[in-house]
């Protein structure tokens, strides 16, 4: 697996600056994630032309993880060897009618063209990653009915992003770059691999019910069955006028479900005193206040159980919630977390929501591990 990162601002120079780094005679698939700051119909002529014959898939960030750690207004690329990767890739570009039928084809379509390249038996053997337009609200509908069809075979994944604009984010397959679309990229190989998601948020005591909400459109109008930014101000301490995407990093609210608490991030505050969430709400859910615990603390402690199970990765491909690198950088943490990702051979992207086995989350640290060398016994 070879790893690039480009921080020329012309496509053509970044794609060929990535082609170099990347291209080979057994280079099967490109993967990349880059700043919103590009042309994009202009670096979508670049790939194709830098990677000709060779399939490139991608979406827009809101922060790039490079090489050497946290990088912004760049372009990274993982360059995937077809000697020990066989890799499918599909595009959806009608979400809200991505039904169970449409996503049993997608999937049955991605095992036929896997299984004659395949490097070992498919359902054991192989991962799904999912990058969605991270704006499509969408992304609860998609990846539930997704996840049915891939069965035993896990999936993770990220939502685009556009550099906390929050105006258009894109993902790129067959060519191009593409709004309110997702990809799903089927990644086959005998090296050995973890799906896996952390956060380092623990519960406060404090809830709050979503007294009203609408739920097309994610946004709570009323919490405790007041205006939803002035009882959400209140919980923090602070005035309405005060909240904004750093408070909504430090002051996060959870769904429980059993004994695990998933984050329903925040997104802005708006005219009409409403709050607008990254994932999906609604009437009746109670919200638990969370707090955060040292961040790096808790990534250190994932890698290091990830070195255990599978030894030193070959690489890790991470989708980090931007609210987390927004937190690192209140905390003026971003350097020790650029070196910890380096070290840990981290190459992703800050998106708009995670996604993992199916579920739409946030405020995660979400990817996969993939080890350097096949378990014995599958040489």
């Amino acid at each position: 697996m070879r790893t690039a990162v480009s921080r020329r601002s012309d496509p053509r120079a970044a794609a060929r600056e990535l082609a170099d780094a990347l291209r080979h005679p057994e280079l099967g698939f490109v993967l990349f994630f880059c700043s919103a700051d590009y042309p994009l119909a202009a670096l979508s002529e670049a790939l194709d032309a830098a990677f000709a014959g060779v399939p490139v898939a991608g979406c827009t960030t809101a922060g790039e993880i490079t090489p050497v750690g946290y990088g912004r207004g760049c372009i990274v690329a993982i360059g995937l060897d077809r000697r020990h990767f066989a890799v499918s890739c599909a595009l959806v570009e009608d979400l809200t009618g991505f039904d169970p039928m449409r996503a049993q084809r997608l999937v049955d379509g991605l095992l036929d063209d896997c299984r004659d390249r395949a490097l070992a038996p498919l359902a054991e053997h192989s991962f799904a990653l999912t990058l969605l337009d991270g704006l499509s609200s969408c992304e609860e509908q998609v990846l539930a009915t997704l996840d049915a069809a891939l069965g035993r075979i896990p999936s993770f994944g990220g939502s685009a992003g556009d550099d906390n604009r929050l105006a258009h984010t894109h993902v790129h397959a067959e060519g191009r770059f593409h709004g309110q679309a997702a990809v799903v990229v089927l990644i086959n190989t005998r090296l050995p691999f973890e799906v896996f998601t952390t956060h380092h948020l623990r519960p406060r005591g404090e809830k709050l019910v979503v007294t009203r909400a609408d739920r097309e459109r994610r946004r709570v109008l009323e919490l405790n069955a007041l205006p939803a930014a002035e009882e959400y101000a209140r919980l923090v301490g602070l005035p309405v006028a005060a909240l904004d995407a750093a408070v909504f990093a430090r002051h996060p609210l959870a769904v429980r479900l059993g004994e695990a608490y998933f984050v329903r991030a925040i997104q802005r505050v708006n005219d009409d005193g409403s709050l607008s969430f990254y994932c999906a709400v609604e009437n009746g859910i109670v919200l638990t206040a969370m707090r955060p615990a040292p961040l790096l603390e808790d990534l250190e402690a994932v890698f290091a159980g990830l070195t255990e199970r599978l030894g030193d990765p070959a690489l890790i491909i991470a989708c980090d919630c931007f609210l987390r690198r927004l937190e690192l950088e209140t905390l003026e943490q971003v350097d020790a977390a650029s070196r910890l990702l380096a070290r840990s051979r981290v190459i992703g992207f800050n998106s708009y929501g995670e996604q993992h086995h199916g579920m739409h989350i946030n405020q995660t640290f979400t990817g996969v591990a993939i080890g350097s060398r096949p378990a014995a016994g599958d040489s």
